[in-house]
């Protein structure tokens, strides 16, 4: 069984669906906590280090083999705290990460939440250094889509996801883009730019 820590009940079909596309018969299980982000983003991610580790034990409890955190403003925290639950703990957008700092040493991130930002940031720069870019490197830039968040919670999915491609397109002299939420995955098949774009869960 592989369990799913989210902080939005929006992602559930989304994984139901990317599990009955290419591994049927996975059980998944669903552990949703919409407070888990609303206080990271208040207090920052390791304010909520105690509460996923409680989600991770309860995961293990039920017989997780292995736990995926879809959030990436807590993903650091979710993989921190796994090193003390016994099972893997992974990030969605971790993969995403890599395959950036593979396009080239300039990365711009974009995102709709502040909060996500410093941890994809952290994220983006941890695999520049496994994929042996030299210290200092990637360049990473950020790119706060204003607006969008409030779209995508009020269920205008659609509309969040023009207002993401519209900033994307606008963006230069970078060799990768990274939609760092996966409410932002949308977007990626409306932006024009001839940029890479990426995004998770599916790159």
């Amino acid at each position: 069984m592989l369990a799913l820590l989210h902080t939005s009940p929006a992602h559930i079909p989304v994984f139901d669906a990317l599990r009955d596309e290419d591994h049927q018969g996975l059980e998944l299980r669903h552990f949703v906590d919409e407070e888990l982000l609303v206080r990271a983003r208040r207090e920052g991610p390791e304010a909520v280090a105690g509460a996923v580790r409680d989600v991770l034990d309860a995961a293990v409890a039920e017989g997780a083999r292995a736990v995926l955190c879809t959030c990436s403003t807590i993903g650091g925290v979710a993989e921190t705290a796994g090193a003390r639950v016994g099972v893997p703990v992974l990030r969605t957008d971790r993969p995403m990460a890599a395959a950036a700092v593979a396009a080239g040493p300039h990365v711009v991130v974009a995102a709709t939440l502040e909060s996500t930002l410093g941890p994809t940031v952290a994220l983006v720069e941890e695999e520049g250094r496994r994929f042996g870019h030299p210290a200092g490197l990637p360049e990473v830039r950020t790119l706060l889509v204003e607006g969008a968040w409030a779209r995508f919670e009020a269920g205008d999915t659609e509309g969040c996801a023009r207002l993401v491609a519209a900033a994307v397109d606008a963006v230069t002299g970078t060799d990768a883009i990274v939609l760092a939420q996966g409410s932002m995955a949308p977007a990626q098949h409306l932006t024009t730019t001839t940029i890479p774009v990426l995004s998770s869960p599916r790159g």
